[in-house]
């Protein structure tokens, strides 16, 4: 059995509360986590990005400055990461601005409020 390298991950979400709830819950799955770091908008996380790689994204779609479809697109422009998992966190209840998402290539979306259960779910089918 080969041991699975941790997971670097990197929140991104303008709401701090969500941040936190988001680490809990990454606490808590089966996942092999390295460090967990957090951006408040996509304009951090992509300062983030530009000096270090992560495993897997999660992100809101709503943000300010620089949105989370802006940010994805970003990130898929990367070569050093444009095959992550990036997956969108989203209060949006229509499927337009989630299509977009898949379409700019997030490997999945996870609507808020979201339970521990649904994030765990989509993460699972990841590994």
């Amino acid at each position: 059995m080969t041991a699975t390298m941790p997971l670097d991950v990197l929140i991104v979400d303008d709401s701090a509360a969500i941040r936190k709830i988001l680490q809990r819950v990454l606490r808590q799955t089966d996942l092999p986590l390295g460090e967990i770091h957090e951006a408040g908008d996509g304009t951090e996380a992509v300062d983030i990005l530009k000096t270090r790689s992560f495993g897997l994204i999660l992100s809101d779609i709503n943000m300010p400055q620089m949105d989370g479809l802006q940010l994805l697109a970003r990130v898929k422009e990367m070569e050093h990461m444009k095959n992550v998992p990036v997956i969108m966190i989203t209060t949006e209840g229509g499927q337009g601005k989630v299509m977009e998402a898949v379409q700019l290539g997030a490997t999945g979306y996870v609507r808020k409020p979201f339970t521990a259960e649904q994030i765990k779910e989509k993460l699972a089918g990841l590994m």
